[in-house]
């Protein structure tokens, strides 16, 4: 099967050298290219693909509204932000918007490529630890205790267990050690948790686990 992907960003330089690295691979097609938000709307209905690269900060419509309309459309393509710096300020309301992690740009050609895949598979990307740095110093930033976590009153102890330590960055492979479980029971834990918690995958779970204190617990 041939993953077709849409490139969004201002810098035509960007684009083509992100077109230069997956036009190599066998299972990639770069199928449509936009310089801001509205025009990546217009390609993405045309083309259909399966993964847009999002850039955020362009003028017009941005990344994150782009990510949040695409989404929610009929055409639900999985977006991976493009940042410059893991400590984006933007890159959580990409995430937030609905993207399903994020790339840095100077990323290696073989981390761009295996980001493709991987959301496609139903992953999310960007190194746990990563992920967890960047929600604890954007998420910690904001006053006041963490919400009540009547959401979480669906899941098992088993659920909220995993949960936690999916918030503190662990990956399906820790939790299992830790755990004491098979790595293929607790891939079947985090998809009953989504599934009860009407999460679209490991990265909204992450938040709402910050937002739920878990990762203090």
């Amino acid at each position: 099967m041939t993953l077709r992907v849409v490139l969004v960003d201002d810098q035509t330089l960007v684009r083509t050298g992100f077109r230069l690295v997956l036009d190599e691979t066998d299972d990639i097609e770069v199928v449509g290219e936009a310089a801001d938000g509205a025009q990546a709307l217009d390609v993405v209905a045309r083309t259909r693909p399966d993964v847009v690269l999002m850039d955020v900060r362009m003028p017009g419509l941005d990344g994150i509204e782009a990510t949040r309309r695409i989404r929610s459309g009929p055409h639900a393509a999985k977006v991976i932000i493009l940042t410059t710096f893991d400590l984006d300020e933007y890159v959580l309301a990409g995430l937030r918007a609905g993207a399903s992690g994020f790339l840095l740009k100077d990323a290696l050609a073989a981390d761009l490529v295996n980001a493709v895949r991987v959301v496609v598979a139903g992953e999310a990307v960007a190194a746990p630890s990563v992920t967890r740095r960047l929600f604890a110093h954007y998420l910690g930033r904001s006053p006041g205790p963490p919400p009540a976590d009547e959401r979480l009153a669906a899941l098992t102890g088993r659920e909220r267990e995993i949960l936690t330590l999916i918030t503190r960055g662990l990956s399906n492979a820790e939790i299992a050690v830790a755990l004491s479980l098979a790595e293929s029971t607790v891939k079947t834990h985090l998809g009953r948790i989504l599934a009860k918690l009407g999460l679209r995958d490991r990265v909204q779970a992450v938040i709402l686990g910050y937002e739920c204190g878990l990762a203090e617990r």
